[in-house]
């Protein structure tokens, strides 16, 4: 297993993070304790979990328990945790309550990286900046986190830490996979110049690119014939056509489909660490797979070339040659 440097933070993570979204729900309590073990087994030490995440977050502090400071933990604050309608949100109120429960969740009295799960129009910028700033210097939090955020509305975040020296962003976690690469766009270049780490969620595309989807081809179960948010998310002709032709690229290569995708996000040299997730052990070990696959410069170009690359964020595609465009 390699490990990298997250950001300018010094910490020092496993290649690849576990996503624990599945335990207790996908996965039951001894099988999600049985991939944690298998995780840690493969040296993996960074870990993703969230409020929402149903009984997740109590099920991997049970198994951080006896090993917490070897662990690099992330959770997250913002969808719905409640009835009432302040159980929601990025307001301090909401954030103060929400560390307040996963930390007793997961058993510990600190979050490695603690992400905002979303962007709040509600509430300003500011206020949860300084919440997150509190956080950081009451010692429950190491550092604050951002997810599903824009990149302008990252830099802008960015500014005001540093014009009212708060503790800023030092992990970002956006969604990228081989047919959502919008984030090559302007999130992975920021991120790169920021000195900013990445964790990118859903490598395999909600299981499009794990080789049993194709432009006719579709299982009988998954997360996209039967979770219609996934359906529409990678329910274009364009996405299957790249599943059929990523697939057969893995088989000419003798490689699982779900061990060359992500390690083809693992490739991106912005990316910290994919974060891969699992119901089952079969499932994991595939994933696992990707932390040791040599992806060469050919092997990445070509699999690039199987889907669309997104326009750039000007838009403008020609060769600068010095004159004026």
């Amino acid at each position: 297993m390699e490990y990298r440097t997250v950001g300018k933070t010094g910490i020092q993570v496993s290649n690849l993070c576990f996503g624990a979204m599945s335990f207790g729900g996908d996965a039951d309590e001894e099988t999600s304790k049985a991939m944690y073990q298998r995780c840690r087994e493969a040296g993996i030490n960074f870990f993703d979990t969230a409020d929402v995440y149903g009984r997740s977050e109590e099920i991997l502090g049970e198994c951080i328990a006896h090993e917490r400071d070897e662990i690099v933990l992330t959770s997250k604050v913002f969808w719905n945790t409640g009835a009432d309608v302040n159980a929601r949100g990025l307001s301090r109120k909401h954030m103060m309550q929400g560390i307040e429960n996963s930390l007793r969740r997961l058993k510990t009295d600190y979050i490695d990286f603690y992400f905002v799960h979303d962007f709040d129009e509600q509430t300003p910028m500011e206020e949860t900046l300084r919440t997150l700033d509190d956080l950081q210097r009451q010692g429950k939090i190491l550092y604050p986190a951002v997810s599903n955020w824009a990149a302008w509305q990252i830099s802008k975040a960015l500014g005001i830490s540093a014009k009212e020296q708060l503790a800023r962003f030092e992990l970002i976690q956006p969604m990228y996979n081989l047919v959502k690469r919008q984030a090559e766009v302007e999130i992975l270049p920021m991120a790169a110049s920021e000195q900013i780490g990445v964790i990118t969620y859903s490598p395999l595309g909600a299981g499009l690119l794990s080789g049993k989807y194709g432009v006719n081809k579709r299982p009988e179960q998954g997360r996209l014939v039967q979770n219609a948010r996934y359906g529409d998310r990678y329910g274009s002709d364009e996405d299957f056509v790249t599943a059929e032709l990523f697939t057969k690229y893995a088989q000419e290569h003798d490689v699982k489909p779900a061990t060359l995708s992500v390690a083809w996000v693992k490739a991106n040299p912005a990316v910290t660490a994919p974060i891969i997730g699992a119901r089952n052990l079969d499932q994991l070990e595939d994933s696992l797979a990707a932390a040791d696959f040599n992806m060469t410069e050919e092997m990445y170009a070509e699999i690039t070339n199987l889907s669309r690359t997104p326009s750039p964020a000007t838009d403008r595609r020609e060769v600068l040659t010095g004159k004026w465009k």
